[in-house]
């Protein structure tokens, strides 16, 4: 394959490895925020917009040659649970997995037989630290709803110290707060499978998280 048809950065990891066996497209902003906000919330959502949709777009046209000429690939694209429905304080994050789920799908069905493609979707992950983006606390009520209280009072008592340990045990039915490692591992699970067998769409929770999407 000519060699100005790759990505310089893919290029690199071609010479290095010899190949390009998984893309995985992770990064991504959280600027929640009402419509009402939208003199605060402007900027954010167009750096959302380039990151999380123009970002994951360009990481999979980055591999798409390499991976053809290679006879095989697989493709990890990170999104959310936000991305399943529309939600109040979420219009343009939620858009912008929404837009996630439906280029990995497409991308999926033009490449079939050739290139794997996984959509990961977590719930809340706080240790990821995406949460700093939000612009207006307050529009996480839209994934909340009924259990807003309930979730301000678990993150309370998380950044005093006092939280109760069953909200942090991964053994405990009652796990509210789902650490970054949680979701590598399904990731790695995902990648782990056969070359044949592949797993389209994965959903992580903490069981006790309050989201209720």
């Amino acid at each position: 394959m000519p060699t100005s048809l790759v990505d310089p950065g893919v290029l690199c990891k071609v010479q290095t490895f010899g190949g390009v066996d998984v893309m995985i497209n992770n990064a991504g902003t959280m600027p929640l925020a009402f419509l009402a906000d939208h003199v605060d919330a402007a900027t954010a959502w167009s750096r959302c917009i380039d990151i999380n949709i123009k970002g994951t777009l360009n990481g999979m046209i980055a591999v798409h040659d390499q991976m053809y000429s290679q006879g095989r690939g697989h493709i990890v694209n990170l999104s959310s649970i936000y991305g399943n429905g529309p939600v109040a304080g979420a219009a343009v994050y939620g858009a912008t997995n929404a837009a996630v789920n439906t280029m990995s799908e497409a991308f999926r069905v033009e490449t079939q037989g050739t290139i794997k493609v996984t959509i990961v979707k977590p719930t809340g992950v706080p240790g990821t630290g995406l949460g700093s983006g939000v612009i207006n606390p307050a529009a996480v009520v839209g994934i909340l709803g009924q259990n807003m209280a309930e979730y301000g009072a678990v993150f309370a008592a998380l950044g005093e110290g006092r939280t109760d340990e069953v909200d942090l045990d991964p053994e405990s039915i009652g796990y509210a707060v789902l650490d970054p490692q949680h979701v590598v591992d399904q990731i790695l699970h995902a990648i782990d499978q056969p070359w044949g067998v592949s797993v389209g769409d994965i959903t992580i929770r903490a069981t006790g998280d309050r989201y209720i999407l």
